[in-house]
């Protein structure tokens, strides 16, 4: 059943008003980030955006990013609106593009539509758009404001911004341990540690991304298919990737074999328009890619159960910090109960969104004044 937050992308409200009140704690914006947040799993390599158009007349109308080669957000909430965009304000959590991809312009339609005001959440840094976008739209006349809830809107779109700063995926590292910080028994058996709700939010996290990557060991031992089966709408199943060699016969199948260290790696993936990469161990896997330090979150599943002894499988297996002075220090994201387990969500102390928020609100942000603008490894794992 559909309520509130709930109504699906496109659906009109007729009662003549903004369905989403300023007054009411929430805004056109925040419902953009809504449906953004709906069509996640489904755009990539494309950002997934949300926009709200809202009519002179207060009819609101909602469009989200379509699968590679369908309309972007703002197209969709346009063609939704039909003449009622004329002189509407548009709301869009990122600038609308200015050049000819896949798809037309953005921005043509937005002018050719005659809206008369665009919000947008954060500039898009990719250097075909990089405040072109705006630029064009001031330039024909439209009014741009540049800033709102730019701190929620790049925090959600925080793997796209990554990748297109610096040409790498957002690397998330998942952990599901013992309380006593144990991934696996002295035997090797993992299964399961962790409960069901766990084990769905990781698949949830599967589904977002756009690679899961293991050690050849996990692979040996625990044969994993690496699929996302969280009930999502998923496009295309995440790229599998395995450093080292897969077995002959192995459920992963097919893979993408890899060797090197973590850098080399994640500019290979990167290449390969990976935004996201889930990275699920082993030990030794996490080890390499935590001392490497380029990990953005650490999302760890902690049971209520203990092992009880320094023989059971660690989180990180390796050398770690010698002193207290090299230890490493981070903050807790989130800490939310699944079922009899704990999801913590971890990053390092200073990590700053990708390109920082002055770079992607910009200069002549236009914001009103006094509003905030918040806005040397083994070759494989053994």
């Amino acid at each position: 059943m559909m309520t509130g937050s709930d109504v699906a992308p496109g659906r009109v409200r007729r009662d003549r008003r903004p369905r989403l009140d300023p007054a009411s704690g929430s805004s056109p914006m925040a419902r953009a980030l809504q449906l953004a947040a709906q069509v996640r799993t489904a755009t990539a390599p494309n950002p997934w955006v949300g926009c709200v158009l809202v009519s002179r007349s207060g009819e609101v109308f909602e469009g989200a990013t379509e699968p590679p080669g369908g309309p972007h957000a703002e197209v969709v909430a346009i063609g939704r609106a039909g003449e009622e965009a004329r002189g509407s304000v548009l709301y869009t959590t990122l600038e609308p593009c200015a050049h000819q991809g896949r798809t037309p312009p953005c921005t043509g339609a937005i002018v050719a539509a005659g809206v008369s005001k665009v919000v947008v959440g954060i500039l898009d840094p990719d250097p075909q758009v990089c405040g072109r976008g705006v630029e064009e739209l001031r330039d024909r006349g439209v009014e741009v404001e540049v800033g709102e809830m730019a701190e929620e809107v790049s925090a959600q779109l925080a793997p796209y911004l990554k990748h297109r700063r610096t040409g790498r995926p957002w690397v998330i590292l998942k952990l599901g341990a013992s309380a006593d910080g144990r991934i696996a028994a002295p035997d090797g058996s993992s299964r399961w540690i962790t409960g069901e709700a766990a084990r769905r939010d990781a698949h949830r996290l599967r589904a977002e991304s756009d690679a899961v990557l293991v050690g050849a060991g996990t692979v040996r031992v625990d044969d994993p298919s690496l699929t996302a089966r969280d009930g999502s709408q998923v496009v295309a199943e995440p790229l599998r990737v395995v450093l080292g060699s897969v077995p002959r016969g192995a459920k992963v199948r097919p893979a993408l074999e890899m060797r090197g260290d973590p850098g080399g790696v994640l500019d290979d993936l990167g290449a390969r328009g990976v935004l996201q990469v889930l990275v699920e161990g082993g030990s030794q896997v996490a080890h390499r890619f935590h001392e490497a330090g380029v990990v953005d979150r650490y999302v760890l599943y902690l049971a209520p159960a203990l092992f009880g002894g320094d023989d059971a499988v660690p989180m990180f297996r390796g050398a770690g910090a010698p002193d207290m002075a090299r230890i490493w220090r981070g903050r807790f994201v989130s800490m939310e109960p699944l079922g009899s387990d704990l999801r913590l969500e971890l990053e390092a102390v200073g990590a700053e969104v990708p390109a920082g928020l002055d770079a992607l609100i910009g200069s002549s942000s236009n914001m009103p004044a006094g509003e905030d603008a918040r806005t040397q490894p083994d070759q494989e794992e053994v």
